[in-house]
């Protein structure tokens, strides 16, 4: 590709478009810092605040570096030349850092001709991918909040991001093979959350349960830092959804009502629910089920109409509420912050049911017919537009959940050969002053040291 002349605004630029692309990606962007910083900070025990902090904040930094110098081509560049089906499996790794790499106009390779070449430079689809990119490793952090050894953390991080979400990436969204296929996945829903929730849920039960005393005592020691990060979660997922279509758009639009109709749906199912089940409304159950109804509509923000939204979310939060109260399998792993239910669960539903709620007649305007491509459409079973889609649903959901779950093991299995992935028993005992010589005040209140120390 030749050199890009220095031109203000060059013909193919449309400001709109830049400009929703890169407020969509900072929305994004807070959603993880701040916004999950804060979230965990105020549900751990006070004693871990500033753990899960850092450990959000260094998995924010070192996304940024491992994307922008070989990872965003890993899952939007050319394919690597492998022979066969695996041609489409993986992006070649190069580095998006240069003059011509951030100034030339933005395309997806094995999407041209499908969608057009989109009207910002690269620097503005890096940016926005890394956004997603780096908000993944922080959502599976919260299954492994109080155990992890920080050093391990630092390592698996970049190695994760690496060798399995690029895979992800390029399957679904680079115009690899499971895109080929006909799956879809609008905004993440399989891409980031169910191969979030299953990461989370595997590396949780490779380090094994917190401490007791972490585990009986449960109650967050901050509401308010809480509902300021569950407010920074509903209103940046305006941008999760709403830069999905890649473009300022009608269906931008549609996405961020529907994004919005699934979070209320969700929110009011789970506390109607515990209300009736409990006998109390539970403002940490509120938050749950607004993550599971925001979640599961990520995959199917732009393919579904309002309708399709509200059922998504009562769906996506009555069905993990049950899990994550009901299923005693799920207990013999500990899962922080139920990851695998308000992520993985919910980004499966999510997922699965563009196949019987997407309307046809909801579309993706990538294009103009001027610029020679066509728009998209999807449909689901209950439109009359046959079980397709279900079963290409169900193969790009299967192939996350394997795919993520053996990947983990295996990088787990090679970061423990070289630095202990579990905390010792005293820093699990101390926390904070003991793995950052920083606290916020922690004093242990049981005295009985066998009992604080017990697995």
């Amino acid at each position: 590709m030749s050199a890009v002349p220095y031109l203000a605004s060059p013909s193919w630029l449309q400001p709109g478009d830049v400009a929703w692309q890169l407020s969509a990606a900072t929305l994004v962007g807070l959603m993880s810092i701040p916004g999950l910083a804060v979230l965990y900070g105020g549900i751990v025990q006070k004693r871990w605040a500033v753990n899960s902090a850092l450990m959000a904040f260094y998995a924010f930094a070192i996304v940024l570096i491992t994307w922008t110098l070989w990872g965003f081509k890993m899952g939007f560049g050319s394919p690597l030349p492998l022979p066969g089906p695996l041609h489409y499996v993986l992006g070649t790794p190069s580095p998006v850092l240069s003059d011509i790499a951030e100034q030339t106009q933005a395309h997806i390779p094995l999407l041209t001709g499908k969608i057009p070449l989109l009207a910002y430079p690269q620097s503005t689809l890096v940016y926005f991918q890394f956004s997603f990119a780096a908000i993944t490793p922080l959502i599976f952090l919260g299954g492994v909040l109080g155990r992890m050894n920080f050093r391990a953390w630092m390592l698996f991080v970049p190695l994760w991001s690496t060798f399995i979400y690029t895979v992800d990436v390029f399957a679904l969204w680079g115009g690899g093979w499971l895109s080929r296929l006909g799956a879809v996945d609008y905004s993440g829903g399989f891409v980031i959350e169910l191969s979030a929730g299953v990461t989370g849920f595997v590396l949780a039960a490779m380090l094994g349960p917190r401490l007791l005393v972490d585990r009986v005592e449960q109650a967050p020691n901050n509401m308010l830092m809480v509902m300021v990060g569950a407010g920074l979660l509903w209103l940046g997922w305006n941008g999760f959804d709403g830069g999905g279509p890649y473009f300022a758009n009608v269906n931008a639009s549609v996405a961020v009502i529907n994004t919005n109709l699934a979070a209320a749906a969700g929110t009011l199912t789970w506390l109607f629910i515990d209300m009736w089940v409990i006998g109390k409304p539970s403002l940490l159950g509120a938050v749950n089920g607004m993550i599971g109804g925001l979640v599961a509509i990520t995959a199917a923000a732009g393919y579904v109409d309002g309708i399709g939204a509200l059922l998504i979310g009562i769906i996506a939060s009555a069905i993990p509420w049950y899990t994550m109260n009901k299923i005693a399998l799920f207990r013999k792993v500990d899962d922080a912050l139920g990851v695998v239910h308000t992520h993985g669960l919910a980004g499966l539903i999510g997922g699965l049911m563009i196949g019987l709620v997407a309307n046809p007649h909801m579309i993706v305007y990538f294009g103009s017919p001027a610029q020679g491509t066509s728009d998209i459409s999807v449909g689901g079973l209950l439109y009359g537009s046959g079980i397709s889609q279900l079963v290409s649903q169900v193969i790009a959901a299967l192939f996350v959940i394997i795919f993520n779950g053996i990947g983990t093991l295996v990088l787990v299995k090679i970061v423990g050969l070289l630095i202990p992935l579990r905390l010792t028993a005293r820093e699990l005992d101390l926390g904070d002053s003991a793995v950052h010589g920083e606290d916020v005040g922690y004093i242990s209140p049981v005295a009985d040291r066998e009992t604080v120390l017990a697995p």
